[in-house]
């Protein structure tokens, strides 16, 4: 009789494992930390966060699973292979700088947020993000899904006596349940039609469906896809990211615009291209629709953007952040189309890589201008060059990169390999539409760099930059001088070995 007792591979589960021991360390630490050594906390996460991330080295040359089927090893809950790598590193790699935006955040906002349960609800979330890629079962793969979700919830809405955050959590919280309810109900679906929640197992199954449940399982796969296009904030379940994005601490903001998508599109992933292959002339209309609307909508909300209006700046990054998901949408959709799908999901990969870098690095400028400028406007970076040359120029070039422009040399090279993918795929009109975006987008993305420049109305505000966040914006600002040097790295990096 062969043993039910398994053996945990804790080499393989290690980075999320890391981030949620942290987080607990930090809840524990926060009872019997004095109110003058609260920062300490702050510290202990960043420690955390880089020991999860430098976990991700051993895994580098390995394909490991674990926590398979005891009569059948080959179908396993979890697997730590190059897609899930890869995925861990954006993850973690952006919490890690986003805490280091978080401890000077923390420090200004003055005991408005709580220290211990700011960073055990940061540190809980990451877990959740850092174990979805890794999830091989639609149950694991909602668990992991809540335990990303639910934290971003209460960090949103964390600030003490701030109206504007709480009702942005509470937008955030109604919707993102509602779009988690109706993909509870498609996966339940999906179950009932195939008998299993294991994708490798559902991939197989579902080719055989029985007559009488092929509605069924075709209205579960549409339904499952609803939770995960909300998380990629794609239209039309986009409506929550501007408000909640103006209502969260600014690091937070900066947290869901990377890190949420990435959980958004890797849940896709796995559900569409790795679960529902069979199922393609179903999803991939469906995503190939959802990213047109997405980029447009999300490109026109930023453009109609008024530099003078309170918290432009931010509101202009998070319509923004529509637009990417739009882009990084494309390459799923031509999944479906090509036939070579692992290509397909490397382009998004590469894509989101390049975004995760500079985008957090547009936020951290945001960060250090809103240290001076409450309102956060886009007139308020007007001739920031004069006071702060070196912070002007990177938040040039991270707004160019995000225009796909020179000297922005990685954000070109991302939008040519998704518009070669939609194209390789046969998805010509859909090359067109964002052909059209981009160009929208090179619009406010310019206006915003030319303001840097003009000459400042009065004397010029001194930005003085603490040291957390000089290591944010210096991280991001070698990362993508870097890529943009060599931007073959991406793509070596997230072409081989995904599934």
């Amino acid at each position: 009789m062969s043993s039910v007792v398994q053996s945990v591979d804790w080499l393989a589960i290690a980075p999320p494992v890391i981030a949620a021991l942290v987080g607990l360390a930090v809840l524990v630490a926060d009872l019997f930390v004095g109110e003058a050594r609260k920062p300490l906390l702050g510290w202990l996460a960043v420690t955390g966060l880089a020991a999860a991330t430098l976990m991700l080295l051993p895994l580098l040359d390995a394909d490991r699973s674990t926590f398979c089927l005891v009569g059948d090893p080959g179908v396993c809950s979890y697997t730590a292979d190059r897609f899930t790598l890869v995925i861990q590193f954006l993850v973690l790699g952006g919490a890690l700088l986003t805490a280091l935006l978080s401890v000077t955040a923390l420090k200004d906002a003055d005991k408005r947020l709580p220290e211990g349960e700011y960073w055990f609800l940061f540190l809980s979330s990451v877990a959740g993000a850092a174990l979805l890629p890794a999830s091989r079962d639609l149950a694991t793969l909602v668990v992991a899904l809540e335990v990303a979700s639910l934290p971003a919830f209460a960090l949103v809405g964390l600030r003490h006596g701030d109206r504007k955050s709480s009702e942005a959590a509470l937008k955030f919280f109604l919707s993102s349940v509602t779009a988690t309810a109706v993909s509870l109900l498609g996966i339940s679906f999906v179950y009932a039609a195939t008998g299993t929640l294991h994708l490798t197992l559902v991939a197989e199954r579902v080719q055989t469906v029985d007559g009488q449940l092929h509605t069924l399982a075709q209205t579960g796969v549409v339904l499952t896809l609803v939770g995960f296009a909300f998380k990629t904030a794609a239209v039309p379940f986009h409506f929550w990211v501007p408000d909640t994005y103006v209502g969260a601490p600014l690091p937070i903001a900066a947290y869901l615009s990377v890190i949420g998508k990435a959980v958004g599109f890797t849940g896709l992933i796995l559900v569409t291209v790795v679960a529902l292959p069979s199922y393609a002339e179903v999803w991939g209309p469906a995503l190939a629709a959802l990213a047109a609307l997405t980029m447009t909508v999300g490109n026109v909300g930023a453009l109609g953007q008024q530099a003078a209006r309170a918290y432009s700046a931010v509101r202009l990054l998070a319509w923004s952040s529509v637009g990417q998901a739009g882009y990084l949408l494309v390459p799923i959709a031509a999944a479906a189309y090509s036939g070579d799908a692992e290509k397909s999901i490397g382009s998004t990969l590469a894509y989101a890589l390049m975004y995760g870098a500079v985008n957090l690095g547009a936020f951290a400028v945001a960060a250090l201008v809103g240290r001076t400028k409450a309102l956060n406007r886009v007139s308020d970076y007007r001739g920031l060059y004069a006071s702060s040359p070196l912070t002007a120029l990177l938040l040039a070039f991270f707004l160019l990169c995000l225009a796909g422009l020179p000297p922005g040399i990685i954000g070109l090279f991302a939008k040519v390999t998704v518009f070669s993918a939609a194209v390789d795929a046969g998805l010509g009109w859909l090359a067109v539409v964002m052909a059209v975006n981009v160009v929208i987008a090179l619009v406010y993305y310019l206006r915003w760099t030319a303001l840097l420049f003009r000459a400042p109305d009065g004397e010029p505000a001194v930005h003085r930059v603490p040291v957390p966040l000089t290591a944010a914006i210096a991280l991001t600002g070698v990362l993508g001088v870097v890529l943009s040097g060599a931007p073959q790295l991406i793509l070596r990096f997230t072409a081989t070995g995904l599934f």
